[in-house]
């Protein structure tokens, strides 16, 4: 193994470790991702430290557990004051850039460490470059760029850009010229980090159509209802979203054509790579924040210790490393350490909760999703996994995946040393307890076909002005 050059890290939102070829998906097209995945290191067992984008990304920024760092959802409450690794590259004499989402809520458009940012968080803000660049391109009449939202979340639907203006290709576009222009006599940094395949899945036309047969199947197995509490009921399939078995599988087919999407802006700034001769210099990490249940027990969406949402893709190119896959269990908050080690920059050794991947393993790792009174917590291996729900103040024990039967036994000595072991890590957490009621927002607007508003407000009069006088707009 030698001294990377050169780092790039490819970041989706919500994609499932099994939505790619190479990890045993004969349905799905990525090509190019297969293809990295032929040069890589893959960590067949890796987990989120958090199913849920905020806490899951700080917890990448900064080594750290949500435990350490005081961040367990989507929400603005941050213990840790650090720059994070970015930073940490940024000093060592990397020139960094990161294209694309971040979800940092403790300050969304600031630089995070970086030398420059091209940002394109979820929602329109007039801060944010790529809604600048549609408001100054052809299509400024398109208010959801990443897709209506709100009562459509979870409904397959194509794309109003097409593809050169899609936010998936801006992302393909800006790190391209970076990559095109950057100075490769001085080692670099590119962070390109997608939004796809965060629902809605909105793909553009025509790759809305690359997927119309049934693909793999949704898992859910007889007993699934006695796992419910393991996961979100906002994203109830039958009692919440009332879709079927059938509307799961279409909608698998958009979000597997978001994926192939994003597969199609790898190959392209791969081959920029090659053609500047930067490829085998290059350490290259392909990974995710969490996955998405995409139907399996009968649920959407992430926030839930279940493999569907927690196991990761999570695969290292390194330069002078052999291919190979491990089975040893991988998380998120290894990515700095493992990081500045293969480029010889110095860190503390208390600076971090993750190792480095390719001079140490983990016994076990953690993953953490809300607080002390309302959350869920969990420690595993590549074996196993041990899950607290503090609501119920339940434990549930798995040893084979996806997970079916909760083989909890109290009695078991080692399932014990793994309630220890899970225990002291809640007793560590520092993040603050939750309001009263959740501290949700009184009077909430719901929408009848599941959950809330969630429509892009920042163009809300621009949007409204566009409907002629005599006919209603409902705009929340």
């Amino acid at each position: 193994m030698s001294k990377p050059q050169h780092v790039l890290v490819l970041f989706c939102d919500q994609m499932r470790y099994d939505a790619m070829g190479a990890m045993g998906n004969p349905y799905i097209q990525t090509p190019n991702l297969d293809a990295l995945a032929a040069d890589s290191v893959i960590f067949d067992r890796a987990l989120t430290p958090s199913p849920v984008c905020v806490p899951a990304r700080l917890s990448m920024l900064a080594g750290r557990y949500p435990a350490r760092t005081g961040n367990n959802q989507n929400n603005k409450k941050f213990a840790y004051t650090g720059n994070g690794f970015y930073g940490m590259m940024t000093d060592a004499g990397f020139y960094t850039c990161n294209v694309g989402k971040m979800h940092n809520s403790r300050d969304l458009y600031g630089d995070m460490g970086f030398s420059e940012r091209h940002t394109q968080e979820e929602m329109t803000n007039l801060e944010d470059d790529y809604t600048k660049f549609i408001m100054n391109s052809p299509y400024r009449n398109v208010f959801d760029y990443n897709g209506m939202r709100s009562e459509m979340y979870y409904v397959p639907q194509v794309s109003q850009l097409p593809a050169e203006y899609h936010p998936t290709q801006w992302i393909g576009d800006k790190s391209v010229e970076f990559l095109e222009k950057c100075d490769t006599s001085r080692p670099n940094f590119l962070f390109s980090s997608f939004i796809h395949p965060h629902p809605p899945f909105c793909p553009p036309a025509p790759w809305n159509k690359l997927y119309r047969g049934e693909g793999p199947d949704i898992f859910c197995p007889e007993n699934y209802k006695e796992l419910k509490p393991l996961l979100h009921a906002s994203f109830d399939c039958e009692e919440v979203l009332g879709l079927t078995p059938l509307a799961v599988r279409r909608l698998r087919n958009f979000y597997y054509a978001c994926t192939s999407f994003v597969d199609y802006q790898v190959g392209r700034i791969i081959k920029v790579l090659r053609e500047r001769g930067m490829y085998d210099d290059t350490m290259i990490i392909f990974t995710a924040d969490h996955g998405d249940c995409m139907g399996d027990y009968a649920n959407m969406g992430k926030r839930t210790m279940l493999d569907s949402a927690a196991h990761i893709p999570f695969m290292i190119k390194m330069p002078g490393q052999q291919p190979c896959r491990r089975g040893d269990v991988a998380s998120l908050v290894d990515l700095a350490p493992t990081v500045l080690s293969a480029c010889g920059i110095e860190y503390a050794d208390d600076e971090f909760d993750g190792i480095d991947l390719f001079s140490a393993r983990h016994d076990y790792v953690f993953s953490q999703y809300n607080d002390k009174t309302t959350g869920t917590y969990m420690i595993a291996n590549e074996r196993e996994k041990l899950i607290y729900n503090t609501l119920e103040d339940k434990y549930y024990y798995f040893d084979k995946f996806p997970e079916s039967e909760n083989r909890y036994d109290a009695a078991d000595p080692h399932i014990a040393e793994l309630r220890e072991r899970l225990m002291a890590y809640y007793d560590s957490d520092v993040c603050p307890p939750s309001e009263p009621g959740g501290g949700k927002k009184k009077n909430k607007r719901k929408n009848p076909f599941g959950g809330g508003y969630m429509d892009h407000g920042v163009r809300h009069d621009e949007e409204a002005a566009r409907i002629p006088e005599g006919y209603t707009i409902d705009l929340p």
